[in-house]
């Protein structure tokens, strides 16, 4: 392997932008439309209204660090714009965290899910999620995609487009089909005038809000092959905008015609699944479990893209642990396949940690916390900092771009923080304390989370560079 090639531009704006709505677009579409209904009585016009304010604050975010696209490119998108804006400090420790808590907990859950709705789609029942079977099969699942992405990068580029693809085709069906028969039978009119229960659980509009946030995460990995995107200062930014309104536009009208596919009532109940039955029959819920397969498959495959690189990215710093082999560089695939493999380990520690703090009887105690959701606490934490220093140092160069917009992602980020506090400390610790126990899922993951970013401390080298600048001096030299 040699140390001084540089990933090529090898990715156009097709694969940018399907990696966004893929990435986004995972299990979270076909599920998070029945708590919905669920927190708003069942009211449609809330609910699109909780997908809208979900998606404006994605749509905010995505377009300010588009705005740092414009302006920076290195090697590992948002990591490059906090060390442009907050220094190489901050940026390591925002690197680590991505590397060891971020990235792999939420691919870990992903191969996990991908597991258990194949399982489904072949026995027809829900029975075997928290199985050796299930366990296994999302270990092949982590290893497969890790394996394509190491050895085929361009094979794992052309993965991802094709199940964007895919998994529009019931989304879009959905959307159409159940509209058009909504309208006829009432369904639709009803969801929108009706409420179906008088006691709210969950605090309405903005529990709804809340169950989008996280239906929602998952877009900013795309950055992180700025470096390997053909034109990457005007693709990414488009990448990220179009993916962005695409997304917003595809929940919406999933969901509407969800609602028409069936009674709203029933929906509340029975989940997506009633709805496909009810537009195509019994055969409607294995096609869902079959999307659903392939929908998982390709987040997942989008998540290991940011896995693959998060490594080699610290080490073109001379960072982290052996800087010297994550740096390297396949010379037969250009891809850093140490840093792949790194982080395919990791994504098996989380895996672990996954399975036995919510798929059994916890061994955790009180560490036990949800993987796939309390990072984006630290992560949106992470971005404040960015976005205000961003505005501080370019704000006068362009006001509505490199101020306005950095303000306003400020606010949604602080928001995003907020609405995961709630889920994960504020309510969890209401209900132990009814129940006579304790339970602060949010403070013992934060423990956890000081201690691995106390690992990384050991890792961080002050009066390190980049590799690849070092490299180009000394051939200067030479």
């Amino acid at each position: 392997m040699e140390q001084n090639q540089k990933l090529t531009q090898k990715y156009g704006l097709l694969t940018a932008i399907a990696m966004v709505i893929g990435i986004v677009i995972g299990s979270g579409v076909f599920f998070k439309g029945q708590n919905i209904l669920n927190v708003t009585n069942g009211n449609l016009g809330l609910g699109i209204l909780a997908w809208i304010i979900g998606g404006a604050i994605m749509i905010i975010c995505a377009i300010t660090f588009a705005g740092f696209a414009m302006k920076f490119q290195k090697v590992n998108g948002v990591v490059d714009y906090a060390e442009a804006t907050c220094g190489k400090g901050y940026a390591y420790f925002l690197s680590w965290f991505m590397i060891t808590i971020y990235y792999p907990g939420m691919t870990s859950v992903l191969a996990w899910v991908s597991a258990r709705y194949t399982l489904v789609l072949f026995t027809g029942n829900d029975d075997l999620i928290a199985s050796g079977l299930c366990l296994s099969l999302a270990a092949f699942y982590l290893c497969a995609i890790f394996a394509m992405n190491a050895l085929a990068p361009k094979l794992a580029g052309k993965f991802q487009v094709s199940t964007t693809v895919i998994k529009l085709v019931p989304l879009t069906l959905v959307a159409i089909v159940g509209t058009v028969v909504g309208l006829i039978n009432g369904n639709t009119v009803d969801a929108f005038t009706g409420v179906v229960i008088s006691d709210v659980q969950g605090g309405g509009l903005f529990a709804a809000i809340i169950a989008t946030v996280f239906a929602y995460e998952g877009w900013i990995v795309a950055t992180s092959i700025n470096a390997e995107l053909k034109n990457a200062k005007r693709n990414l930014p488009l990448a990220l905008l179009i993916g962005g309104v695409v997304i917003v536009a595809i929940y919406v009208l999933y969901f509407v015609g969800l609602a028409g596919a069936a009674p709203v009532g029933d929906l509340m109940t029975g989940g997506a699944s009633v709805g496909f039955k009810g537009l195509f029959g019994n055969a409607g819920a294995v096609v869902l479990n079959l999307f659903v397969v392939i929908s998982c498959l390709g987040t997942l495959n989008g998540l290991a893209v940011g896995c693959s690189r998060g490594m080699y990215a610290m080490g073109v710093r001379r960072q982290g642990p052996r800087p010297d082999v994550m740096a390297e560089i396949s010379p037969s695939t250009n891809m850093p396949s140490n840093s792949a493999w790194v982080g395919l380990l990791i994504c098996g520690a989380w895996l672990f940690y996954f399975y036995g703090a919510n798929l059994t009887n916890s061994i955790f105690g009180l560490f036990t916390f949800d993987s796939s959701e309390i990072p984006i606490v630290t992560i949106y934490a992470f971005y404040i900092p960015v976005f205000i220093m961003f505005a501080i140092k370019y704000g006068k160069e362009d006001k509505f771009r490199n101020l306005v917009m950095p303000i306003l992602a400020t606010v949604a980020s602080a928001f995003m923080i907020f609405a995961a506090i709630w889920a994960h400390g504020v309510t969890p610790f209401k209900a132990a304390k009814e129940a006579g126990t304790f339970a602060l899922p949010i403070l013992f993951y934060l423990i956890i989370f000081a201690v691995i970013m106390g690992i990384g401390v050991l890792f961080y080298k002050k009066n390190a560079g980049d590799l690849n600048e070092a490299v180009s001096e000394e051939a200067t030299k030479e």
